[in-house]
């Protein structure tokens, strides 16, 4: 009877590890985090592969980079804290291992014991014990004595084959995360490297900003000094214009553009407007404002005047090139920049739509264009203008 109630108590002891449910729950939940933070990374890689084939936006490039970099360091500590997981569930599985091994090997002990008590006494046993009673109520006793033993007998056997089978489940389970575990390092490792790619990237980036940086403050400055230059040269050239004016007898001739001629001009060549007159945000933040527009084309395009007039300039410009400036009368101007041939000289009376150069600028930030300027009296000054609003309108501009 004492070995019976042992045997019920040692089934009761046997229940499944909250702890190992507790590791499994977590490492379900860090595996399905680690997803969402790798797909959020090859999202941010498939935007990178976008702007490289794009014009290199560098401070958009290195936002990206930023990012992916700290997607990675979120993936790196995902899997540092599925390693420390599973390196519990191997500790927690292994003693539990243990335990199982113990209590089958008592169990087993048990049953090979009964075995032998059986084997002894041999197949009669049971009826000699119910047939030898001296009593009806002695008979009752022994019945429920070989009853209970016989339920201890299968107990023992169920017992025994429940405990083994529960020793493969942990033996599995601890191959499968020993397995994980080297898995994880593994992925562990690659996320490391990952993680240097990422941060050499950023440093490549970020010096590729920094230079672009330099050169575009460089070219700016350059700029606004060219620019100051070139509204002192067309400030002489107007001056100019009024003095010989004021020493021919007569009226002055009739300009062959006014105000009345907004958005009837011819194009000086056909192409995309590759950038518009006004202000132009940098990269780094500076504001360059344009004088002009850029109008895209291949080199040695023919450049044609947008309306009659005299060249009063016709010559290499310091920062923009081959130059010709066309003079209206007035007071209305029209520059044509970045040219690669010209084809006119100073002083010479030009008709609308004569050839006046060919398309330059190949070795400009923006390729083979030309940039057109207008500059009307305003005040007293010659100002620059949007071109756009002297141009005929077409679909593309």
């Amino acid at each position: 009877m004492r070995i019976a109630v042992a045997g019920f108590l040692m089934l009761l002891a046997v229940a499944p590890s909250s702890a190992q449910q507790n590791v499994q729950r977590d490492l379900r939940d860090s595996q399905a985090k680690l997803d969402s933070i790798q797909n959020e990374r090859a999202r941010l890689q498939r935007e990178m592969e976008g702007l490289q084939t794009r014009v290199k936006d560098a401070s958009r490039a290195l936002l990206n980079i930023e990012k992916q970099r700290e997607m990675s360091r979120s993936a790196l500590q995902e899997l540092e804290y599925q390693a420390t997981l599973l390196t519990d569930n191997v500790d927690l599985t292994t003693r539990d291992h243990q335990i199982t091994k113990t209590r089958l090997d008592n169990r087993s002990g048990d049953l090979k014991m009964r075995l032998r008590e059986i084997y002894k006494r041999g197949p009669m046993h049971s009826v000699e014990v119910i047939l030898t009673a001296q009593s009806f109520s002695d008979l009752l006793n022994r019945y429920k004595y070989l009853h209970l033993m016989a339920m201890y007998d299968k107990m023992v056997v169920e017992d025994v084959a429940r405990l083994e089978n529960e020793l493969r489940v942990q033996e599995q389970e601890l191959r499968e995360s020993l397995m994980r575990l080297e898995s994880l390092r593994t992925e562990k490792s690659m996320e490391v490297a990952e993680l240097e790619r990422v941060e050499r990237s950023r440093e490549n980036t970020l010096k590729t900003f920094r230079q672009q940086e330099s050169r575009t403050a460089v070219r700016i400055t350059e700029l606004e000094k060219e620019q100051r230059r070139l509204t002192t040269t067309i400030a002489d050239l107007e001056k100019k214009r009024r003095d010989e004016e004021s020493r021919r007898a007569g009226p002055a001739p009739a300009a062959t553009i006014t105000t009345r001629d907004l958005g009837t001009l011819q194009w000086p060549v056909e192409g995309n407007v590759m950038y518009r007159f006004g202000p132009d945000r940098k990269p780094n933040g500076v504001v360059l404002k344009n004088q002009g527009i850029g109008i895209g084309a291949a080199a040695g395009t023919a450049v044609k005047a947008v309306e009659a007039g005299v060249v009063e300039f016709a010559a290499t410009y310091p920062g923009y090139g081959p130059t010709v400036i066309v003079s209206h009368g007035g007071g209305f101007r029209t520059l044509y920049l970045y040219l690669k041939t010209i084809n006119v000289k100073v002083g010479q009376k030009i008709t609308g739509g004569q050839i006046l150069g060919t398309v330059g600028g190949e070795q400009t930030a923006e390729g083979a264009h030309l940039e057109f300027q207008v500059r009307v009296p305003v005040d007293g000054a010659i100002e620059p203008v949007d071109p756009l609003s002297w141009l005929r309108a077409r679909a593309n501009r």
